[in-house]
């Protein structure tokens, strides 16, 4: 059996992301996550919280890294993995969910597809919807640690897009897209998990 794709840093975070998610998301249904990897969190996480159906999606081209530990889970809120772009709107009509989770998503992609990604769900997201993000992030300017700043280099050594976000220009992005900052959980390895609520 070939093994199926896997990235350390999902093993290392999954139960501390797994504690908030459990409270922020007890009353949630459906699920969308995006840009869901190697699918370590979404099978983790709908394995842990069978209440909600769990839709992981990719882009096309990382969508042979997500599917196949997707379709080896056992239980059945987890639906098959589906090709999402967050730049490319509008988002399929099929997507349908009360709240919405990624990480380590907003520092790889460039600011113009995070941008895109607020700007959709300013369109596409219901009233009383959860949106739930883990990550590296400045505050006022500065980076939070040596390790973060060190993290940074390397990004932009990868590709010249990718740099982790300032707090303050992400919570702008939701704020104009109707979401309310409720919650910013302090995470090991300098992250954060930031919670939004859209409300009616």
């Amino acid at each position: 059996m070939n093994e199926l794709p896997f990235a350390s840093s999902c093993e290392s975070n999954k139960g501390p992301i797994l504690e908030v998610l459990k409270r922020v998301l007890a009353d949630r249904r459906n699920v969308l996550e995006f840009a869901a990897g190697t699918g370590q969190h979404a099978t983790w996480c709908a394995e842990h919280m069978p209440h909600l159906h769990w839709q992981p999606t990719e882009t096309k081209i990382n969508l042979p890294v997500l599917a196949p530990r997707c379709d080896a889970y056992g239980g059945d809120n987890l639906a098959a993995a589906q090709i999402l772009d967050v730049s490319e709107r509008p988002w399929s009509s099929d997507l349908n969910a009360d709240a919405l989770f990624s990480a380590n998503s907003l520092h790889i992609m460039p600011w113009a597809s995070v941008r895109a990604l607020f700007a959709e769900l300013g369109e596409w997201a219901q009233p009383d919807t959860t949106l739930a993000v883990y990550g590296p992030f400045n505050y006022n300017g500065e980076y939070t640690s040596d390790s973060n700043a060190r993290f940074d280099i390397w990004l932009a050594q990868q590709h010249p897009l990718s740099a982790i976000r300032h707090f303050e220009e992400i919570d702008a992005l939701a704020l104009a897209a109707g979401f309310e900052l409720k919650e910013d959980n302090a995470m090991p390895a300098n992250n954060r998990l930031l919670v939004w609520h859209r409300s009616g």
